[in-house]
């Protein structure tokens, strides 16, 4: 399983970190263990103190793919669903600066919430699906896939020039605006569609 990340594919979350905008989506892998377990809290790792909350779209990959043109990128997901970019913002800061890789501060264990995942068919349409973060009951971000740079369909097609896309992967959308810090004992839930489809404490 690989989690494929998508990062700036929202204009207002490129503005909110003073961003450039990219020419072309910017790619970055998260491993297996990054993946947060199943009822399992997450805990603020030691080395950062600014870990902030990026609510994205996901889509589980269906079927093997390389070199997907666009038009058929579709058939290559069944199901989408929600989840957590955990970012070591301080630490990314500091490796960005350096220009140096951004993993550690981007792929370090449990930086990855996966929720439950829907059929796309219950969606009316891909480049239209609402989705929200609550931090202790009060919306953070909301999101729309409308507002993406790229849509699903082209990120799968772009991803797919680089890597072979197998049963399994995941792929991270990005994130819109609204990412902030976690502290101890905030409770961020997703909501796809209006429907909870994860709740993460923090510990």
């Amino acid at each position: 399983m690989k989690i494929i990340c998508i990062g700036r594919n929202y204009v207002k979350h490129i503005e909110e970190l003073q961003n450039e905008r990219p020419a072309e989506p910017v790619v970055f892998l998260k491993p297996d263990s990054a993946v947060l377990l199943k009822q399992h809290p997450f805990v603020i790792p030691a080395f950062s103190s600014d870990i902030h909350h990026e609510v994205e779209l996901l889509v589980k990959i269906s079927k093997v793919g390389k070199y997907i043109d666009p038009k058929f990128a579709h058939q290559y997901y069944d199901e989408i669903g929600l989840g957590i970019d955990f970012t070591a913002r301080d630490l990314q800061q500091q490796l960005k600066d350096k220009g140096l890789p951004w993993e550690k501060a981007k792929a370090f264990d449990g930086s990855a919430v996966i929720g439950e995942f829907r059929s796309k068919k219950l969606f009316s349409s891909p480049e239209n699906i609402i989705f929200e973060l609550k931090n202790n009951g009060q919306t953070v971000q909301q999101g729309n896939s409308g507002l993406m740079l790229w849509n699903i369909d082209e990120l799968i097609a772009h991803v797919s020039q680089f890597f072979t896309l197998k049963i399994g992967d995941v792929i991270f959308t990005g994130t819109p605006e609204g990412v902030a810090k976690v502290m101890p004992n905030d409770v961020l839930e997703g909501f796809l569609e209006n429907e909870k489809v994860f709740r993460i404490n923090i510990k």
